[in-house]
């Protein structure tokens, strides 16, 4: 089941999933972020937080080019799926910055992500990657 649901994810990155995140998420998914302490629940929130770290995180990636493409920019490193659950490792370049992390993701019985949690190193790239998130989600929230 995993492998489809990372399939799908791959497909949502390079902007080729017509459901986009909505068919995705299960509506109870909890994510878990390396820059806040709480796990934030519900669909909503992720697909807030996924698509501000979509803004955030692709690093310095030459217009045009794919996820994965090697480019310098965001791109999976590896990847170990076993049962219900997948380990992504990435990496990019974020202001001259070298970011690694892995995104773990784990899928219900229908392949919806359940939960998806976030880890970065090195600590300077948590620093940014913080200062930059917060900057983006202020910038995503509705008007008041």
């Amino acid at each position: 089941m995993i492998e489809q649901t990372v399939a799908q994810w791959h497909d949502f990155l390079r902007g080729r999933l017509p459901g986009g995140l909505d068919e995705l998420l299960h509506d109870d998914v909890v994510f878990y972020s390396p820059i806040v302490f709480t796990p934030q629940q519900g669909k909503a929130i992720t697909t807030l937080y996924l698509e501000a770290a979509g803004q955030t995180l692709p690093g310095e990636r030459a217009e045009g080019a794919d996820v994965g493409a090697g480019s310098g920019g965001f791109r999976y490193t590896k990847q170990v799926l076993a049962d219900d659950t997948a380990v992504l490792e990435f990496e990019t370049t974020v202001e001259g910055k070298y970011v690694n992390g892995v995104d773990i993701i784990r899928c219900d019985a229908a392949g919806k992500i359940v939960e998806f949690r976030v880890m970065i190193r090195p600590l300077q790239a948590v620093n940014l990657v913080h200062q930059q998130m917060a900057a983006m989600l202020d910038r995503m929230k509705p008007p008041a």
